[in-house]
């Protein structure tokens, strides 16, 4: 099959998460984080799904050691979960103490990064691992740094 390489084959990265308690997920991530519903459908047997939209997504990949290295970095050796969500934001603390306020739990309260992003992790309704992290450079600055590849 020939590919243009400048069209991506997918079009949306989408995480789907089973919320046991769906209302209270709904309020955070809609509400209190501030992500717009895109849309909302109702089925048989009180089925219920809202899709809200995040912005840009991407998929990141991390070995073993650099989820270690990640979790030093951020929270003094907290075991992280395989999986955590990480929302880019304006402003770290302001958002993590909406987040808290909200109903998250803070694991540990923002810090500079060495890749120069301030990133605090939290826990979150629907059993999720959140970390809220702020930029403090350009892409452009952070591929300077020794250890940074762009693909």
């Amino acid at each position: 099959m020939n590919r243009d390489a400048a069209q991506p084959r997918v079009r949306q990265l989408r995480v789907i998460v089973e919320a046991r308690d769906w209302e209270e997920a709904v309020a955070f991530y809609r509400d209190v984080l501030g992500l717009p519903e895109q849309a909302a459908f109702e089925g048989d047997g009180d089925a219920r799904v809202a899709i809200l939209h995040a912005g840009s997504a991407t998929l990141e990949l991390s070995n073993p050691a650099q989820m270690k290295m990640i979790d030093g970095i951020e929270t003094e050796n907290w075991t992280g979960a395989r999986i955590r969500l990480a929302f880019e934001v304006d402003d770290t603390d302001e958002v993590v103490g909406e987040l808290v306020e909200g109903g998250a739990r803070l694991v540990s309260p923002a810090r500079e990064t060495p890749w120069r992003s301030l990133n605090a992790r939290l826990e979150a309704p629907a059993d999720l691992e959140l970390t809220v992290f702020q930029e403090l450079e350009s892409l452009e600055e952070r591929s300077r740094r020794p250890g940074f590849h762009a693909g």
